[in-house]
């Protein structure tokens, strides 16, 4: 482009003047001079006054300019005598036509904002009424009585789907336009940013009522139902829709097929802040698509306000529900209903007064499936453990006939995969969707990735009135339910692929494990398995006892010492999302990630699969933003460190993912000041992480003996010696990884224990030499049977046998897991089967509700 830029800017520059139109005279006409040219049309021809008008009676919105013997200056059409004839055919005039008070009636399109001269009908050839002859013309009325502005549909469309891609705002879109009419600001064009606000918002509503088919019933708008005009998922089953006659009759292991896979979650960035009310702006679609029938809604909250703490994570929204500051605003946030496929329910959306009450989540949850004949369904919600307690006395007080007290169905209860880990231990197996039978891998995170789009719509929904909120939110949410029902097939398509591909994999590594376990365990558990998914109640195989203090403990006493701080009015936060102790505890979690990484890219060779690099690559790069966001946090508690890091980044050229040092307190030695609390904290959470390490240590050298000694004695031929030695290699990681995450807790420990005063935990916490990583049965190096010894990583805890009740406990334990891994696979290809077959159903079910209309 470079070499030909000055021909280009040439080029433009030309289009200022007249170009290669030199004559003086009019190009059609050839009688008077040509001084007006269109700035819309092709050719920008050179013409005279008559003749632009003659050539413009169908085309009234192009912007006109005229050459003054010098520049161009802007003109128009209505200024040289065109009139547009509304309510006759073209060509037609009136002769009793209306004209709009004072004349000065403006379109708004997608070239600018023009005044035009607009005649309608008055001899009573067509409807009398101006808005329907504006309609007919393809001009949307600002006002439903004389009006004196509209916008041509297509700018209303254009603006909706600008709206739902880029969130442009009304105002900037308003001012885009405004700016093509005039870019200086001298001569604005007249104001008309509320109506364009108004049309919008009704053009919306209209769209989204004939979209849904509402034109075509009877009885009119009014008629129309709570959750009608939302866009449904093709996928989920729907009985009547896309189910066939019968499902109910299907046997019982093919019933969970026919599984209804919901997710509640609630958003604390989509606020409205206390303005206007409902009776000044009550909205247009009334409950109709998402958003619950409001005047339901608040006689629910006012009559069940108060809920129930949580006892098991350290769920804010619900535990501060009464301290949470929103007198500043009317709604802290919406709560909602997804299904497995990322879309949003009908009737699923309401406002959060306060917080995540159970208050409104119920009220959302019985909404949403009020009227549905699914059998089975699994829940998601990141509380679920507290809130499907008494789950059904809440909905037993909201509608005595409800489905969840028919006998014949089945609910389960699961926690979200990402938000699992912050549950206690129990929760995270009795809730898990990776233990839980018939899930596939339904992850229950649907809704924060619903919330990516929304959030962005925030800043100016944030200052809406109640109505028009509810109705711009409805409208993004239907956008983005219709591209997941669009892209439905190939987003199928390319999970089924991928399901597949991995289900042969865990499939085959699981028979492989099973291969090197006695029969008789694998018939046991196998029993305690089925017995506990079939009973939930019933002991959990999945279950294993963790000796000496945790990571997760250890950050549990932490979260209770700062949550008596608080109450205490001790409190040194600095900022209101991240503590003191939430950012070191986040810093040993980063460089863990940071070990993990530096081991598994150690396994990489120059010539691995470009597949490989690139997976590798991807968890560097997560990383990096990780490691970004947290530096940003850790300035405002230690604002000396960024001289530390720039010394740091000065002195090497380029520093590897694994290599970044954070500068946590046990890293610093006195190189700035550090306060005694961080490096407390720090130091409890090494602790907790060096016996967790060990424990993970010793369970990989359990299993590394095990795999080993089967491979010795029965495996045979260079295929299964192959991946025998593949499973043993991804036991070492784990094992390497356990190791180094050991030795940077010691070092830590080393490093603050004397600066804080502590004594005695070098009794059992140990230097980790390589020859200490051995197993129970195997001694030193160069020592014979009656010197040896065993490693000091084993008298932690009791010593016991290989063969003993621990080992096959932690042996169970890695068979459930791999079991479940190949079965949820196994499951998600079977499910993503049958989501295809909904969704031709589906699509031939809709075909025949359109065409009976």
């Amino acid at each position: 482009f470079e070499p030909e830029a000055d021909l280009f800017l040439e080029e433009l520059i030309s289009l200022d003047g007249r170009g290669c139109w030199p004559s003086e005279m009019c190009i059609h006409c050839m009688i008077v001079p040509g001084v007006f040219q269109c700035r819309d049309c092709s050719g920008r021809e050179m013409v005279c006054g008559g003749c632009i008008v003659d050539t413009h009676k169908r085309l009234y919105l192009h912007r006109i300019q005229e050459w003054n013997g010098v520049y161009f200056e802007t003109s128009s059409l209505k200024k040289l005598g065109l009139r547009v004839q509304l309510g006759h055919r073209f060509g037609e005039r009136c002769f009793n036509s209306e004209r709009c008070t004072n004349d000065d009636f403006v379109i708004i399109d997608i070239h600018g904002i023009h005044e035009v001269g607009i005649d309608f009908c008055g001899c009573g050839k067509s409807d009398q009424r101006h808005t329907v002859q504006l309609l007919r013309a393809n001009l949307f009325p600002a006002t439903v009585k004389q009006p004196k502005t509209a916008a041509t549909t297509r700018v209303l469309e254009l603006f909706e789907l600008l709206s739902y891609e880029s969130k442009a705002s009304a105002f900037e879109f308003y001012n885009t336009l405004s700016r093509l009419t005039d870019n200086t600001g001298i001569s604005p064009p007249k104001d008309r940013y509320l109506a364009l606000l108004r049309m919008a918002h009704e053009w919306r509503h209209l769209k989204m009522l004939k979209r849904t088919g509402r034109g075509h019933d009877p009885k009119g708008i009014v008629s129309t139902k709570p959750g009608e005009c939302a866009v449904l998922c093709p996928a989920c089953p729907q009985p009547g829709k896309n189910m066939m006659p019968g499902w109910e009759y299907d046997s019982p292991e093919r019933r969970y097929l026919h599984t209804l896979f919901l997710a509640l979650d609630a958003n604390f960035r989509m606020k409205r802040k206390n303005v206007s009310s409902d009776s000044a702006d009550p909205g247009l679609s009334k409950g109709w698509s998402y958003f619950v029938v409001e005047s339901w809604y608040k006689a629910h909250i006012q009559q069940h306000a108060n809920d129930t703490k949580s006892t098991c994570s350290r769920h804010d929204a619900v535990n501060l529900a009464d301290s949470r500051p929103g007198q500043s605003y009317a709604a802290t946030g919406i709560g909602a209903v997804t299904c497995r496929h990322d879309m949003k329910r009908p009737s699923s959306v309401g406002d959060l007064q306060v917080s995540e009450r159970y208050c409104n989540m119920d009220f959302l949850f019985y909404q949403t499936l009020k009227g549905t004949e699914v059998l089975i369904f699994v829940i998601s919600y990141d509380i679920a453990c507290q809130w499907s307690i008494n789950i059904y006395h809440r909905m037993f007080e909201l509608d005595h006939e409800f489905f969840l007290f028919d006998n014949t169905r089945y609910v389960r209860f699961l926690v979200p995969k990402f938000h699992l880990p912050a549950h206690v231990e129990k929760c995270r197996t009795n809730f898990s969707f990776n233990y839980t039978k018939n899930v596939g891998r339904t992850d229950g995170e649907s809704p924060e990735r619903g919330w990516v789009n929304l959030n962005v719509l925030a800043p100016s929904t944030r200052e809406m009135g109640p109505g028009r909120r509810r109705d711009t939110i409805d409208c993004n949410i239907g956008d983005e339910n219709w591209k997941k029902f669009f892209g439905m097939g190939q987003t199928l398509r390319r999970k089924i692929i991928a399901a597949a591909k991995d289900m042969a994999e865990l499939t085959i590594a699981h028979q492989q494990l099973e291969s090197t376990l006695p029969s008789a365990s694998i018939d046991q558990w196998t029993k305690d398995l089925e017995s506990w998914e079939a009973d939930p109640s019933k002991p959990n195989p999945f279950e294993i006892t963790v000796t000496g203090p945790t990571l997760a403990s250890v950050r549990r006493q932490l979260v209770d010492d700062e949550a008596k701080d608080l109450a205490e009015g001790r409190d040194s936060t600095l900022d209101s999302r991240v503590s003191l102790f939430v950012l070191i505890s986040e810093g040993v979690d980063l460089e863990a990630e940071q070990r993990a990484i530096g081991v598994s890219g150690s396994k990489l060779w120059e010539h691995a699969k470009d597949r490989q690099h690139t997976k590798h690559q991807l968890r560097c790069n997560a990383l990096q933003r990780k490691i970004d966001h947290w530096f940003k946090y850790q300035a405002l508690y230690f604002p000396e460190v960024v001289k530390l890091r720039q010394a740091s980044s000065n002195s090497q050229s380029e520093v590897k993912i694994q290599d970044i040092p954070l500068w946590l307190p046990s890293q610093i030695k006195g190189k700035i000041p550090v306060t005694l609390e961080a490096q407390r904290i720090e130091w409890r959470l090494r602790n907790g992480q060096a016996y967790e390490a060990l424990d993970t240590l010793q369970f990989q050298l359990q299993l590394r003996a095990h795999l080993r000694s089967f491979k010795n004695r029965f495996v045979r031929g260079q295929g299964p010696n192959t991946r025998a030695r593949k499973s043993i290699s991804l036991v070492q990681e784990k094992i390497d990884i356990a190791a180094r995450d050991y030795r940077r807790s010691y070092e830590a420990l080393e490093a603050l224990g004397s600066i804080i005063f502590k004594y005695g935990w070098h009794n059992e916490l140990k230097p980790l030499l390589d020859e200490d990583i051995r197993e129970l049965s195997e001694g030193e190096d160069k020592k014979s049977d009656g010197k040896r010894t065993v490693s000091w990583i084993w008298r932690i805890k009791e010593i016991q046998n290989l063969e003993n009740d621990t080992h096959l406990n932690d042996l169970r334990v890695e068979w459930c897991k791999s079991r479940a891994r190949a079965h949820r696979f196994t499951e998600e290809v079977s499910l993503l089967s049958e989501e295809m077959v909904r969704v031709t159903r589906f699509l031939t079910s809709k075909a025949s509700e359109w065409e009976a209309k």
